[in-house]
């Protein structure tokens, strides 16, 4: 079974290269490798968990052993986390090869995605499995590396400024995770985590303070976490539907994930617990007061992003086992929840050719069936009963009051009040977009928007149009306000705008919401399972026993 565990990291990397060989020549085997592959990640991923229900596994590569070989572990956590990103990232690439096939994007951009997304994936897998610090920082490049790609697909100008955005902010966090591991290894001689489990109670408390302090401010960084999370809601909007939806839902969980593996095996004793509940609250109320303010979907869904962020980083700090089953749920919940209302995202500009929600209305009418694709997860990262997301914010509340101390009951508080503002955001998106009636401007089908930004060049050759939608030199209606709110293809091309989106885009969709609605119905076992692996992670015997056994 142990050698399984390097499989959700390899299969991918090999698949790359297959795809990089079959190019758009062979598009409908490149696609086949892609679906073919992270299938198969699923599988294995879900074998991964069970057997690891009874035991952490691990497995050293070339049969080194630490400190000197490349150790990936997966316990209970890092099978969860395998299991639910590969669910969801399986979904989102059925989501986009919809969205190519409904484009006809058939040029280079679209040839070069598939490799990207298949190099994505390997290394969320790695950071998941990843047995010390060094692996851990590669795991983040190989992300970086292909996010940058995603990110500025087709070369579009917002595309080029967001992806810039997040590499020089990817680097910097990269410089200060450079630096903790050389600090790290000049301590204690090692960057393996079991080894530094039993190192690093022998350090000084101020470095090891120092330690935590750096690694921390990087896996803040990576999870979008206030005050260091101003560059998510200028970054992933501008990027395709797909591209945003499993940035959205799987790379700052990337950050909580590590938040939750060092904070409990390398400092289990939490000197900086008091200092991550203050962040959390922090990036709950002004998070979802950023939200508040939006009027374009996609940008008030990213602060939304933000702001549920704080829930898991409270239970993090609440550090006991309560407050870090209650964070397991809700990472899992999250992941699944942010990545639909994505997806819904990128098939309501789709219908209406914006996700300006000023320009839109009237769909709960017209796309009864996208209507019920919004409302369901809304309504579950809002909070109510009996979804999954009222089930994580309960025990977090309930792992707060079982705390008693000050600042639990103030976490508590702003948990409530952003649950509220929560149901209010998604109940405007939906009065704006699906309840109300259609407004004068919103696009008809078969028109395609384009942004006056994209179109600069042609401004001295308008004549002008409706006052509604106004028209460029070629007379294609365009939107005011720049090109982040207006629906663009996988390679920056703007979308012609339908009121049947392509069958696969919502069946992707809906399977995403089936798999957060299971959270509800599995609610038991999903509930033991984490509350076993938050023992697990608190105990941390079972896990340095795996890894150091001769």
């Amino acid at each position: 079974m142990n050698a399984l565990v390097p499989l959700p990291v390899l299969l991918p990397l090999f698949a790359t290269g297959l795809s990089l060989a079959a190019g758009i020549r062979l598009k409908r085997f490149q696609r086949f490798i892609s679906v073919a592959v992270l299938t198969a990640v699923v599988v294995i991923s879900v074998v991964l968990m069970t057997a690891a229900d009874d035991g952490p596994l691990s497995v050293h590569l070339g049969d080194f052993a630490p400190p000197l070989g490349i150790t990936l572990v997966a316990d209970r956590l890092s099978g969860l986390m395998l299991t639910v990103s590969s669910l969801v990232t399986l979904c989102v690439l059925v989501y986009s090869l919809g969205q190519g096939m409904a484009d006809k994007d058939d040029e280079t951009p679209l040839a070069v995605f598939h490799p990207a997304y298949l190099i994505l994936v390997a290394g969320i897998a790695c950071t998941f499995l990843a047995g010390d610090l060094m692996n851990l920082f590669v795991g983040f490049e190989i992300m970086l590396v292909s996010s940058f790609v995603l990110l500025t697909l087709g070369g579009t100008g917002p595309r080029i400024r967001a992806g810039s955005t997040y590499v020089i902010i990817s680097l910097l966090s990269s410089m200060i995770f450079l630096v903790a591991i050389a600090i790290t290894y000049a301590a204690t001689g090692t960057v393996n985590f079991a080894q530094l489990a039993e190192r690093l109670d022998g350090l000084s408390l101020g470095v090891t303070t120092l330690i935590q302090a750096m690694l921390l401010t990087v896996f803040g960084i990576k999870a979008a976490v206030f005050p260091v999370a101003a560059w998510l809601p200028d970054s992933y909007p501008t990027a395709p539907a797909p591209v945003t939806a499993v940035f959205a839902g799987l790379l700052t969980k990337v950050g909580v994930y590590c938040m939750l593996r060092t904070e409990t095996l390398l400092f289990p004793g939490n000197r900086l617990g008091d200092l991550l509940l203050v962040v959390a609250l922090a990036s709950m109320v002004i998070g979802i007061l950023g939200a508040v303010a939006q009027t374009d979907l996609k940008r008030l869904l990213s602060f939304t992003l933000i702001s549920h962020i704080g829930y898991m980083v409270f239970g993090i700090g609440l550090a006991d086992r309560e407050g870090i089953g209650g964070a397991i749920v809700y990472v899992v919940h999250h992941i699944t929840v942010q990545t639909t209302l994505f997806l819904v995202a990128g098939l309501i500009e789709r219908r209406g050719g914006t996700t300006e929600l000023t320009r839109l209305g009237g769909m709960a009418r017209s796309a009864p069936l996208l209507a019920v694709l919004f409302f369901v997860p809304a309504m579950n990262i809002a909070g109510i009963p009996p979804f999954s997301g009222f089930i994580g914010k309960l025990a977090l509340m309930r792992a707060g009051v079982d705390n008693g101390s000050v600042l639990a009951w103030v976490l508590v508080g702003g948990s409530t009040l952003t649950s509220l503002l929560t149901l209010y955001v998604v109940v405007k998106v939906w009065n704006l977009a699906f309840w109300r009636s259609e407004p004068p401007g919103q696009a008809a089908e078969g028109t395609v928007m384009e942004s006056e930004e994209e179109d600069t060049d042609d401004d001295e050759g308008d004549e002008g149009g409706p006052a509604a939608t106004p028209q460029n030199g070629r007379g294609v209606p365009v939107f005011p306000g720049g090109g982040q709110v207006v629906a663009t293809s996988i390679t920056g091309k703007a979308v012609t705008t339908t009121k049947r989106p392509p069958r696969t885009m919502i069946a992707a969709t809906a399977a995403t919401v089936v798999l957060g609605l299971s959270y509800t119905v599995l609610a038991g076992p999903l509930a033991a399972y984490t509350d076993r692996s938050a023992q697990e992670l608190l105990t941390r015997t079972p896990y340095i026993e795996e890894v150091l056994r001769p």
